[in-house]
């Protein structure tokens, strides 16, 4: 089944819940939050606030920065998500790359080798600790010892992991471990420290894609995959987006229209191209920004009936 998540952030209370309710209502599967610490309002808050007025909405960050989140604190925060909710928590991480969150925390922002092995690391010590272990490390990317979360529990026996990335490493090992691998499809951080060169042509997909499935070889559950769209432009207007977003990235239309990390054209193209990803690369589940909530709406049904 084709799913589709909403990720956002509140501006006030009463429209944070009004969105939550629609997402909900909509047929959305869950709601997701950014985690940037200074930047975007705290996401266990803010979702701990639409649960209170959800009953079935996913709810999860996407995705916690590694490198500055301790695993105790994370864990506490994703299993309080999961009691509040009734159930509903998702655990969202990945690597970083803001070089302002850890320079905000003390620290430098790691090469890419460390921000791995910091993301790996601290993934397993959460998921330990979710599910009930005592966590000692001693290593140069994490120390913690004789970590306990006595409470509170998670609801069920599991709270689902997601891994975002484009990373070959870090793809490998959600491929090995992770519930659903978050396509990002970043390339190279800018000097802003924020936006991103794109690996979005299909070739490179293709690289990311056959990394998921080396770590996932001998799974008998291999984890579901999601893109992290970028822009949803439905009907009028939809040509122009294409241009204007091709000749950012650097693309010709054709191979922009081609991926998955933008849903651009009528609602018969995008339900054809939402199609073409799941028979080309697997891709069952989306992630939209706030923006796309109401003019994917309608499509919903046609979307997740895609076989």
């Amino acid at each position: 089944m084709i799913t589709f998540s909403v990720q956002a952030s509140p501006s006030d209370a009463a429209s944070w819940c009004e969105l939550a309710r629609r997402a909900e209502s909509a047929g959305y599967d869950a709601l997701l939050v950014g985690d940037h610490p200074g930047g975007v309002p705290a996401p266990f808050v803010a979702l701990a606030a639409a649960a209170s007025v959800t009953s079935t909405l996913g709810l999860g960050s996407y995705v916690s920065n590694a490198g500055v989140r301790e695993p105790a604190l994370l864990a506490t925060d994703v299993a309080t998500l999961d009691l509040v909710s009734g159930g509903r928590a998702r655990l969202g991480i990945g690597a970083g790359h803001t070089p302002a969150e850890w320079r905000a925390v003390g620290r430098e922002r790691p090469d890419v080798a460390g921000r791995v092995r910091r993301c790996i690391a601290v993934t397993e010590a959460v998921r330990a600790l979710l599910a009930g272990d005592e966590v000692t490390v001693e290593s140069a990317d994490l120390v913690m010892r004789a970590a306990r979360l006595d409470r509170p529990h998670p609801v069920g026996s599991r709270i689902p992991l997601t891994v975002g990335t484009a990373n070959t490493e870090l793809l490998r090992w959600a491929g090995a471990h992770a519930d659903v691998v978050g396509l990002t499809g970043f390339g190279r951080t800018l000097a802003d420290g924020h936006n991103h060169k794109v690996r979005w042509r299909a070739a490179q997909l293709d690289a990311q894609l056959a990394a998921v499935a080396a770590g996932a070889a001998g799974r008998n559950d291999p984890p579901a995959l999601e893109a992290l769209v970028q822009k949803v432009a439905v009907g009028d207007g939809a040509q122009a987006a294409a241009e204007q977003i091709a000749e950012e990235t650097d693309l010709t239309v054709d191979e922009l229209l081609a991926t998955p990390f933008v849903l651009i054209g009528s609602p018969d193209e995008i339900v054809a191209a939402v199609a073409a990803h799941r028979r080309r690369w697997g891709v069952t589940r989306y992630v939209v920004r706030a923006d796309a909530l109401d003019p994917l709406a309608s499509l919903l049904p046609r979307l997740a009936a895609i076989a």
